[in-house]
């Protein structure tokens, strides 16, 4: 009576070529179940810093707007405003609410660099897209009319998107709003 636990000789390459292809399928399996995970992953942190940078762009621009009354659709003149350019800012001494109290009202410049960006920002990076390989942002600026009143606006927009179907942007030509899309 042959032995039910012993393989015939035969069989052992067909265990073997089977044990295999059980190997190279579980891990197509895996990998396919993971890309997508880890796609998102990547995507999720490279659109914190393109967000983050967007957020900094919107910052100078409200800044540069302040001073100059108007958005600017050039980095290189947004970048040297935010490095030399200055804010009137208005010391008050006395309170309003005595009406004995001397009130002196005192103006000051104070650097626009220091005062909306943190010590040793990047400055000349602002134009550029994080890892997009020195690609820039597109920045535009300009006025529309809303409601019979001209509104100054600006733009700014990812030109080199890690999801093609999900375009950052910060500002709007069309509509009245420095909101960003992501929020």
């Amino acid at each position: 009576m042959p032995d039910r636990y012993h393989i015939q000789p035969y069989m052992k390459p067909i265990n073997i070529a089977l044990t295999v292809v059980i190997i190279v399928l579980s891990y197509l399996i895996f990998r396919s179940i993971n890309k997508p995970i880890q796609f998102n992953k990547e995507k999720e942190y490279r659109y914190s810093q393109v967000i983050q940078r967007l957020k900094d762009i919107r910052t100078a621009q409200l800044a540069y707007k302040s001073v100059n009354g108007a958005y600017t659709g050039n980095f290189d003149s947004l970048i040297a405003f935010v490095k030399s350019g200055q804010f009137p800012l208005i010391k008050q001494i006395g309170n309003v609410e005595d009406s004995t109290a001397v009130i002196v009202r005192d103006t000051i410049l104070v650097s626009v660099r220091d005062s909306i960006f943190p010590p040793n920002f990047p400055i000349d990076s602002l134009p550029f897209v994080p890892f997009g390989e020195g690609a820039k942002f597109k920045m535009q600026a300009g006025e529309i009319e809303k409601g019979k009143v001209k509104v100054k606006v600006f733009e700014a927009e990812d030109t080199a998107p890690f999801d093609k179907t999900e375009v950052l942007k910060v500002g709007s030509m069309t509509e009245p709003s420095n909101a960003g899309n992501w929020e």
